[in-house]
């Protein structure tokens, strides 16, 4: 009991940033609550540098209240679904996510960016922006300063691709009577969900198309989120294996399951939960509460990640993953482009 009360100083505070953070994300959902979060957290640690008795509460939630959120996200996957509408867009899902990892492991060595960054920005461009770095960071042993590096990049040309992105579709000659190419371009190029939603509405609201570029974008944008289950898989089994040459403490003896990361494994648990309930005649709109209060916990745990990291130092070192996110961001884009063409969607 000692131990829990120890950390409720310290979670109340991630608690006083996120209920704000939340509110903002609200009114501003192309820039998100987690970002506000992680701002807020790191305008005040510029003047609060010794937590005291918050810190261990701080550290809870940066690990363990983020981890619990990517759990409660496999609520509302609908397997069976995600395969059936995604099987359109799933090639050219497998080539954008192959081609933003393989673009972010040549520029880490060319770069010389920390390989733990680069990682979370590739992923997150790849992958589902906020939540995929959410689900990563744990698996690599991520600091908190790097994730919030990678989150600030990927917000970056989320907010980016929500306002060019429309006018752009427009410009290379879309079809603006229908939502399928738009959307499955918005889906398969834009990194986060709240951007992927903001730029299909757009179009939607431009050409009088009710929801159909929205329902097509969200649909590709889920079939993306299950990437999230292998690519974090293989990043636990590389990390084991490296700690396993380095020598380090429990590393020793590598095993399947202590590579394997607890959490995913709920995650997966939770999107069967969801699909058999489905399949028994529920609707999957009876797990929105719990969807909702994912997205609250990684507000709630970028507080704390905001809460840890210095600003300062982000500045600084600022410059080499931008260019890093923005690389990966155009090659998404480019083959997105290019696998519509190529499969005649476009």
């Amino acid at each position: 009991m000692k131990n829990i009360a120890n950390k409720i100083p310290g979670v109340l505070i991630c608690l006083a940033i996120a209920v704000p953070s939340w509110l903002l994300g609200k009114a501003f959902p192309v820039i998100g609550g987690p970002v506000f979060a992680i701002l807020i957290g790191m305008v005040i640690t510029t003047r609060w540098k010794n937590k005291g008795a918050a810190q261990s509460g701080i550290a809870f939630t940066s690990k363990y209240i983020l981890q619990a959120a990517v759990v409660l996200l496999g609520f509302g996957l609908d397997l069976n679904v995600i395969l059936l509408t995604g099987k359109q867009s799933l090639p050219i899902i497998v080539c954008t996510i192959a081609t933003s990892l393989i673009l972010a492991f040549v520029l880490q060595k060319a770069l010389k960016i920390p390989g733990k960054t680069a990682t979370l920005v590739g992923v997150g461009s790849s992958i589902c922006g906020g939540s995929a770095i959410a689900a990563t960071a744990p698996v690599i042993g991520a600091e908190d300063d790097e994730v919030a590096q990678a989150i600030s990049v990927i917000f970056f040309f989320n907010v980016l691709a929500a306002i060019l992105f429309p006018i752009f579709g427009q410009l290379i000659g879309m079809d603006t009577t229908s939502g399928e190419a738009f959307g499955i371009f918005a889906g398969t190029a834009v990194n986060d969900t709240s951007s992927v939603t903001a730029a299909a509405s757009t179009w939607d609201s431009m050409f009088g198309l009710g929801n159909q570029t929205l329902d097509k974008a969200v649909t590709v944008k889920l079939t993306r989120t299950l990437a999230i289950i292998p690519i974090t898989l293989v990043l636990a089994l590389i990390t084991a294996k490296k700690q396993k040459a380095a020598g380090e403490s429990g590393a020793s003896s590598f095993k399947l399951s202590r590579a394997f990361p607890l959490f995913i494994l709920f995650f997966i648990i939770a999107s069967v939960i969801t699909t058999i309930a489905v399949n028994c005649g529920a609707d999957v709109s009876v797990f929105s509460p719990l969807k909702e209060l994912s997205k609250f916990f990684i507000i709630l745990a970028m507080a704390a990640i905001g809460l840890n990291s210095d600003i300062v130092r982000l500045v600084k070192t600022g410059g080499k993953p931008l260019l890093l996110g923005a690389i990966c961001w155009i090659g998404i884009t480019a083959v997105s482009l290019l696998m519509q063409s190529v499969m005649g969607l476009w």
